[in-house]
């Protein structure tokens, strides 16, 4: 039966329209997977800890002041003075602030699905210098200061691991549950004794803490000149926040990070003023930086990624479908087209399901793997040959190998896409130099299927 040119590719266009139905199909099951692992991870999260940010600690004088205005009858016009007493809080931040911690990681499985929790053991120390009267040059006999407290800000204290003690000047005192401070939310406290208003004093403090959590570990540097290490073995840190270390080591056995800051970089001392005049709070609270042990590409981004080059396979395969019946002048029925095309899409359905259970490289392996023979197979009957079934086999391989070679290198995928679609394009223009595209139109087929 007599095709022509125009007939046979508007129909393998039409396939390849339709074949888009079972690809967003699958597209959405990637989806949908993906929302049902982070439900998973969002319960594990929900019965343990979340994302930890630790603040502080902060010294936190609470104060009350008498205020005395005058005051205006209009009745009489009698002028009369009157007072007032608000309260109010005195806020000082550390002079030196120095965390050193260490962070193991390890999986909770919850069915098929694993989250990763971290347990952090951090070492918190530092200096704080508290002013003559607190720093009140003004009108000091008005106010009267209360007890002091340190306070230090925990995002969520279920993650709380030990007794927090707090050395202070030699002192030992037990740390309470709240932050005490509407500035820090969650988090624990040390009632001080009273301190010497009339001079000013240095005050050391160091503290243990041992923190559990899930996805990230935050810390705000408080302090005027703030040093931060962590440790782990995480071998794939994501580095968050609006500082990176100044010092980094990363390796297959874990990394090292060290963060330096002042207040000419961070402003702390100013967005905590603005956030105790009740202003805002923003500024204050994303002055922080950390590291997120989420998996930086995991099974389902990878999935995705493969899909959107879904629609590109298919096309290069039918292309060499269609380059190899042009030049050996065979019949393939849009049916067998179809059925090529149907293969190529469930791979991506057997990724998906494989990579859930296996590690990505393996299952992308063996997807890959029983995609190809599979068409290989078919092919070979289609074209009359196994040589040519065999050949089709490699270059298809061949493919799916450039295709793991995309997913893996994310910041070459684009140049590696392009040099493969252009190579591409330059073999058919090699292989159809010579050929007579008018003839293909009027030729009649030397077999069908």
């Amino acid at each position: 039966m007599t095709r022509t040119l125009g007939f046979k590719l508007g129909t393998i266009a039409l396939l390849m329209l339709l074949l888009m139905i079972p690809l967003m199909l699958i597209d959405g099951l990637i989806d949908e997977r993906q929302a049902a692992r982070d439900g998973v991870l969002a319960n594990v999260a929900r019965s343990s800890s979340y994302s930890q940010r630790i603040t502080g600690p902060i010294l936190v004088v609470p104060y009350k002041r008498t205020i005395r205005e005058w005051k205006t009858y209009e009745q009489t016009g009698q002028r009369r003075l009157e007072e007032r007493e608000v309260s109010g809080r005195l806020y000082f931040l550390p002079e030196r602030f120095n965390l050193t911690g260490t962070v193991e990681t390890e999986q909770r499985a919850r069915g098929i699905y694993k989250a990763r929790l971290y347990k952090s053991d951090s070492q918190v120390s530092g200096q704080l210098r508290v002013p003559a009267n607190y720093g009140i040059d003004r009108d000091l006999a008005d106010y009267r200061f209360e007890q002091p407290f340190l306070a230090v800000g925990i995002s969520d204290i279920r993650g709380i691991g030990n007794a927090l003690t707090l050395r202070l000047n030699g002192q030992t005192l037990d740390f309470q549950p709240g932050s005490g401070d509407r500035l820090l939310d969650g988090g624990v406290h040390v009632v001080l004794a009273p301190l010497q208003a009339n001079v000013a004093q240095n005050l050391d403090f160091a503290f243990e803490l041992k923190l559990q959590g899930t996805s990230s570990l935050s810390i705000t540097p408080v302090g005027r000149d703030s040093r931060v290490e962590l440790t782990s073995s995480w071998p794939h840190p994501s580095f968050i926040g609006e500082f990176l270390p100044s010092e980094r080591s990363i390796g297959a056995k874990g990394f090292n990070a060290i963060w330096q800051t002042s207040f000419f970089a961070t402003n702390l001392q100013e967005a905590l003023a603005e956030c105790v005049a009740g202003s805002q709070c923003n500024a204050f609270n994303s002055r922080d930086f950390g590291v997120s042990f989420v998996d930086p590409v995991d099974q389902y981004l990878k999935t995705d990624r493969a899909i959107k080059y879904a629609l590109l396979f298919v096309a290069l395969t039918f292309a060499g479908f269609f380059l190899v019946e042009v030049l050996k002048r065979l019949a393939v029925h849009p049916v067998q087209y179809g059925l090529v095309g149907l293969a190529l899409a469930f791979f991506y359905l057997l990724l998906l399901s494989l990579s859930e259970h296996l590690e990505f490289a393996l299952a992308f392996a063996i997807s890959a793997s029983a995609c190809v023979s599979l068409v290989g197979f078919y092919v070979s009957h289609v074209l009359h040959s196994w040589l040519r079934g065999a050949g089709f086999t490699l270059a298809l391989a061949a493919l799916y190998g450039m295709l793991y070679g995309l997913l893996s290198a994310e910041d070459y995928a684009l140049l590696m896409g392009s040099l493969l679609v252009f190579g591409l394009l330059a073999c058919v223009m090699v292989l159809t130099r010579k050929l007579d595209w008018y003839g293909v139109g009027r030729a009649q087929p030397g077999s069908g299927n």
